[in-house]
C-alpha cells in the first residue's frame, strides 16, 4: 500500500494552541520587570535601603520565572511538529508552569525568612524613598498584569467538561499578582511606619504575603503536577460521559479506560470495549465526536464469543 493510500487516516499530533501572542506579551513583561529590578537595586544602593535592595533581588527571581515561561512557549513552538514528541509539546507549557510554581514557593520561603529576621533584628528603613519606589513597582505590576490578562483568560471558553487554561500563562500571571501584593502590603506597612512609627508592621506584612503566595503556589503545583503525571483532572467529567456514550447501546461494556491531558483543554483516550455484537472502532469514535476536547481516541474491540471459545478450549 502506498503512502498516499493511507493519507486520509493520518493526522497530526500537535494539540497545542497558538501561543505566539502569549509569548510576545511575556517578553514585554520581562523587559518591564527587569527595568524595575535594576531601578530598585540601584536606588537601594544609593539610598542605603536594605528594603529596596531586598525587593530588587526578590524581583530578579520573578524575572527568572518569566524567562522560563517565555522559554517554554518558544520550545513548544519550535518543536510543535517534531515527531519525537508522541502527543505533541503541550506538556512543555505545563512543565514551565510547574517550574514557575517551584520558583514562586522559593520566593515565599525567602520572604518568610527575611520577615522573621527583621522581626527579631529590626533595621532602619528610609520610609519616604521606599514608599515612592514601592508605588512605582506597583504601577509596573499593574501594567504587567494588564499585558498578561487577555492571554490568562483567553482559554476560559464554552467547554463545560473542563477549563482549557494555559497553566504556563497562569504561572506568569501569579508571579505578577505576587509582586503586586508584595508592593501593596509594603506601601501599607511603610506608610504606617512613616506616620505611626510601626516599624514592626513591615515584616508582619511580609509574613501575610508569604501565606497568600504559598497558597497560590500550592494550587499551581497541584494542577500542573496532576497533568504531568497523567492524572485525570478533577474538574472534567469525561470518564462519565465516555462510559455513558459507549455503553448506551446496552451491549457494549468498557473494560479499560485511560484518559490524559495532552494540551490546554485537550485530551487523549485509550478505550477497551467488549460486547456480544460490538461496533467497529470507528463507530465508537464517531459516538464521541461531540466531545471536541477528545483530540485523540484509540479503541480496542473484543467480542464475548472469543472469550467463551477460549474458556471452552481450556476446559
Amino acid at each position: 500500500m502506498h503512502t498516499s493510500d493511507i493519507s486520509p487516516w493520518k493526522h497530526e499530533h500537535n494539540f497545542t494552541a497558538d501561543t505566539s501572542s502569549a509569548e510576545k506579551r511575556t517578553r514585554r513583561v520581562i523587559v518591564l520587570t527587569a527595568v524595575m529590578m535594576v531601578v530598585e537595586i540601584a536606588a537601594g544602593t544609593v539610598f542605603h535601603s536594605m528594603a529596596l535592595l531586598a525587593d530588587g533581588w526578590h524581583m530578579s527571581t520573578h524575572v527568572t520565572a518569566f524567562v522560563l515561561t517565555a522559554a517554554a512557549y518558544y520550545f513548544c513552538r519550535r518543536h510543535a511538529k517534531d515527531a519525537r514528541f508522541t502527543f505533541g509539546t503541550g506538556k512543555i507549557s505545563v512543565l514551565g508552569g510547574f517550574t514557575s510554581a517551584i520558583v514562586l514557593s522559593a520566593i515565599a520561603l525567602l520572604m518568610a525568612g527575611e520577615s522573621i529576621y527583621r522581626l527579631v533584628f529590626p533595621v532602619p528603613i528610609h520610609f519616604q524613598v521606599a514608599i515612592i519606589i514601592a508605588s512605582v513597582g506597583l504601577v509596573v505590576n499593574v501594567a504587567s498584569a494588564w499585558i498578561l490578562k487577555d492571554d490568562h483568560h483567553h482559554d476560559h471558553g464554552h467547554e463545560h467538561h473542563h477549563h482549557g487554561e494555559d497553566l504556563n500563562m497562569r504561572a506568569a500571571y501569579m508571579h505578577v499578582l505576587a509582586d503586586a501584593l508584595t508592593s501593596v502590603l509594603a506601601i501599607i506597612a511603610l506608610s504606617a511606619g512613616l506616620f505611626f512609627g510601626w516599624v514592626w508592621l513591615d515584616p508582619v506584612m511580609g509574613l501575610v504575603g508569604t501565606v497568600v503566595i504559598v497558597s497560590w503556589a500550592y494550587t499551581l503545583l497541584r494542577d500542573t503536577s496532576a497533568i504531568l503525571l497523567d492524572k485525570i483532572p478533577a474538574n472534567t467529567d469525561l470518564p462519565v460521559v465516555i462510559r455513558e456514550g459507549i455503553e448506551s447501546d446496552g451491549d457494549t461494556v468498557i473494560t479499560d479506560l485511560h484518559i490524559w491531558q495532552v494540551g490546554a483543554g485537550k485530551f487523549a483516550a485509550i478505550i477497551g470495549v467488549v460486547g456480544h455484537h460490538p461496533k467497529t472502532p470507528d463507530e465508537y469514535r464517531q459516538m464521541l465526536k461531540i466531545h471536541e476536547e477528545l483530540v485523540h481516541v484509540s479503541v480496542e474491540v473484543q467480542t464475548c464469543q472469543e472469550h467463551e471459545a477460549a474458556a471452552h478450549k481450556v476446559g
